[in-house]
Parts: C-alpha cells; structure tokens; sequence
C-alpha cells in the first residue's frame, strides 16, 4: 500500500479520509454563522425579543473563542481525536437544542453551548493538519482546508434562506445533525488519537477562570458599545475596567501554571507575536467586506437582498481560490514572508478601491473591488499558521496553532462594533441637506478608510516577519507513533 510522506507514514487512503472527515468537521462550523444571520429575522418573529437580536451572535463568539485556546491546550493532553470528536458531539447536541428553543433566552443559552463545539471544530483541523505533514507539505493541506471558509460564506446565506423559507428555520440548526454524525464516523474510523506524553496532566483553572472572565467582560462591554445611546456609558466602562482587570490577574496566573492555556514565552517568539497581530489586522479587513458590501449594495446601490448575496460569491471565491495558491506557494517554494506582504498590499488596494464607491457607482465595480479584497484577504489561512508552525517545535503546535484562530476571532469581534460607531459617528454629524444613501456612503466611505490604515499598518508589520525556510523537515526528532497505526500498518 502506498504510503505518503507524513509524520505517521500514513496511506494516501488514510489521509483522504482524515481529510474529508476534518473538512466536514470545519464546514458545520463555518456554516453555522452565515446560516443563522439569514434565519435571524424569522426567528425573532417566531420566539419574539427584538431587542435581544445580537445576542446568539455575541453568546456564540464569546464561547467559541474561549473554547478555541482552552481546547487547543487540552488535545495536548487528551488527544487531538478525543476532543474532535467531543467538540463535534458538543456541536449537533446544541444544535438540537437550539432547535427546539421556545424562547430568545434559550436560544441565547443554547448558542453559547453550540459555541464550545464550534471553538473546538474552528481550531482543531488546523492543528491536526499541523501534526501529520511536514512543515513543506502542511502548506498545501492547510490551503485546502482553509478554502472552507469560502465555501461555507459562499454556502450559508443560499443554504440559511433555502431551509427557512421551505422547511422552517428549525432545520437550521437539525441539519447540522447529520452532517456532524457523518463527521464523526470518517474521523472516529480514520484518525490516530495524536497527543504529547510529556504534557503533564494538570488543568490550569485559574487561568482558565480569569481568562473567561476577561473575554466575558470584553465581548459584552463591545457588544453594548455598538449603540451607545441606548446603552449607558458607565455600565460600558465598568465593562471593560473588569476585563481589564481580569486580563492582569489572566497573565499572573499564567506565569504561576504548571501547563498554562496560553504560555507567555510565546509571545517572546517574533514570529508568533507578528503573526497574531497580522492575524487581527486581516481579519478586521476582511469583515468589513463580508458586511458592508452587501449594505452598500441594498441601501445605496438599491440591489435586491437576493443580488447583493450573488454579488459577494465572486469574493468568496477569490478567497477560497487565493487559499489554496497560497499553500501551493509556500509548499512549493518554501517561502511565506513574501505572501505576507503581498496579502495586505492586495487587501489594501481592495479597500482603497472600496473607499472610493459612491451613489453613482456600477454594480460591476463593487463586485470587481471587492473580488480583490478576497484575493487579498485568501492568503490569511494560510500564511500566518504556516509561519507559526514552523517557528515552535512539534510539542506546540496545538497551543501556537489554536492562537492564530483566536486572534482571528477577535480581529473580527474588535472590529465589528468599531465600524458600527464609525458608521453611527458619521451618520449622527452628516450634513442634514444630504439624502440618505449619501449619508450611508459616507459612513461606509468613512470605514474603508479606517481599514486602509489597517492594510498599511498589516504592510509595515509583515516586513519585520521572520522568514524560515520550510525545508519539509523541521529539525526534530520524529514524533511518538500512536498505538493504532503501529497496529494498522502490522495488519496492512
């Protein structure tokens, strides 16, 4: 049988396997997001609670990105396969749940369990792809299973407006179930239980506590600031004093934990501390796509909510196509520093090129602008984990990799509420002689300028990154060989 070049000298069958397995793993939870936000308004007329619109959103951000660096630290200890497959099971229990929800605190309450399996599905992939290729071949695998995300943001909204309008927005959540169970089959069936003997088998519950604490006090006091005339100042700024004050006793906690979830002597590495910020940064940009340009297309360009869907897929594809290049690339050349600087000087000219939208624009042109945003903001997926994986040994790419997902994530949940007041700001003081959709592209003209000056500041930041070359060996003695495949390879 022919076996692929990996860590664990795996079958091309195997890898197939592994593959497909995570790749449906990580479409149930990358739909998850696209999906719900086009069943929203169904939903609140069904369960009622206008006011509580944002919240599964929030609930569902705020636990997943939690789960994200707990979970990444735990399958160090308990095995990468274990805590898939229980981030998985999480994930369709939840759905369930959610689908039988009578009211918005359920849904809330449920969504932010749902969250904990999506944290785990959004980070899990990407390690596991980490710990089975060689630091050259990772490139390649890591592109596919990144180009996801495009699929799903291509996906969700036709797949969300489909199962609402036909069969109730119910399904939603149930359909989730099947496609988690087919998940769990071809990984429970197909991929070794990886995990690191020499991880000692001690939680860190204060860092873990404090650290919920912090992000808790973060999202809510981000949240409430996206209206700040109906939620009052005080409350917003006691908010974030907490959050503050948890991240300080976070940080104490880590330097005092035996196995810390998130170890501080990372952020010594350049490499690491780079790639988080750069992480942030595209992630901020590329979100200013994915909502803005389907407003500027209904309310200024008067597009049907059908037409400005359709007109975000050549976006999404371009981010998906852009992926894969990019793991071509490096897996190819060895090389991502380049990339780096290549993505935020693509993602600049999209932005610029948005900025310049205005009432008398073609559709045509909005859809070309924002095409070269997706190109752009494609490489992100894989460039920054690539550099990270290859900058730490094979011990910490669970911890490193789990990272890059969670600054990601907080990149876009920073940054969300940041371009609401910016947009809020700008419509408030607008000249009052101004018609409504020139007030709009203002706003929308004011947030593509604040995401030029992120793209410039991505730029300056991704020239310092550190280039180590990918010789598809990274130095280290081999990885331990789990049990089964010694067992497999016996048989076969």
């Amino acid at each position: 049988m022919n076996h692929y070049k990996t860590r664990y000298n795996l079958s091309r069958e195997k890898i197939i396997m592994i593959m497909a397995g995570l790749m449906v793993g990580l479409l149930v939870a990358a739909l998850d997001n696209s999906i719900i936000g086009t069943a929203m308004p169904r939903i609140i007329n069904n369960l009622q609670g206008m006011e509580y619109y944002v919240w599964p959103f929030t609930a569902y951000m705020l636990t997943s990105t939690i789960s994200i660096i707990l979970f990444g630290k735990l399958s160090d200890i308990y095995g990468r396969k274990n805590i898939t497959v229980i981030g998985i099971v999480i994930f369709v229990i939840a759905s369930i749940l959610c689908g039988f929800s009578s009211n918005m605190f359920e849904l809330i309450l449920f969504r932010g369990i749902q969250g904990i399996g999506g944290g785990i599905l959004l980070s899990l992939p990407f390690i596991i792809v980490g710990e089975i290729f060689s630091p050259r071949e990772r490139a390649k695998y890591m592109g596919i299973l990144a180009s996801v995300f495009g699929v799903s943001s291509v996906l969700g909204p036709i797949l969300g407006g489909l199962i609402t309008d036909v069969i109730g927005w119910r399904w939603v959540f149930f359909v989730n179930v099947p496609i988690g169970i087919v998940a769990v089959i071809m990984l429970m069936y197909s991929l070794p239980n990886f995990k690191l003997d020499a991880v000692k088998k001690v939680i860190d519950y204060r860092g873990i506590v404090s650290f919920t604490l912090a992000l808790s006090g973060l999202f809510l006091g981000l949240t409430l600031a996206r209206d700040l005339n109906t939620s009052p100042m005080l409350e917003i700024m006691a908010l974030f004093l907490f959050s503050a004050v948890m991240f300080v006793l976070f940080i104490w906690a880590e330097k005092k934990a035996a196995e810390p979830i998130l170890p501080l002597h990372l952020f010594k590495n350049s490499t690491f501390t780079i790639s988080s910020v750069e992480n942030f940064l595209a992630s901020a940009i590329i979100f200013s796509g994915i909502i803005y340009v389907p407003l500027f297309a209904q309310n200024v360009l008067g597009m049907s909510a059908t037409n400005s869907g359709l007109i975000m897929i050549p976006m999404l594809i371009s981010l998906t196509i852009a992926s894969n290049i990019a793991g071509q690339i490096i897996s190819r050349t060895g090389k991502y520093k380049k990339l780096a600087i290549v993505e935020f000087i693509i993602t600049g000219i999209g932005v610029g090129l948005l900025a310049t939208l205005d009432v008398s624009s073609s559709p045509y042109a909005l859809m070309i602008y924002s095409t070269i945003l997706g190109l752009g903001s494609g490489m992100m997926y894989t460039v920054f984990t690539i550099s990270v994986q290859n900058a730490f040994t094979h011990r910490e790419i669970g911890i490193t990799t789990a990272a890059m997902q969670f600054f990601r994530n907080v990149g876009a949940t920073v940054a969300i509420p940041v371009f609401g007041y910016i947009m809020n700001f700008t419509m408030a003081s607008s000249a009052v002689n101004l018609s409504q959709k020139e007030v709009l592209t203002i706003s929308i003209q004011n947030i593509y300028m604040t995401t030029i000056i992120l793209a410039l500041a991505g730029l300056v930041i991704a020239f310092f990154l550190k280039e180590m070359s990918l010789n598809g060996d990274d130095g280290e003695s081999p990885a331990p060989v789990p049990e089964e495949i010694l067992e497999t390879a016996a048989k076969e």
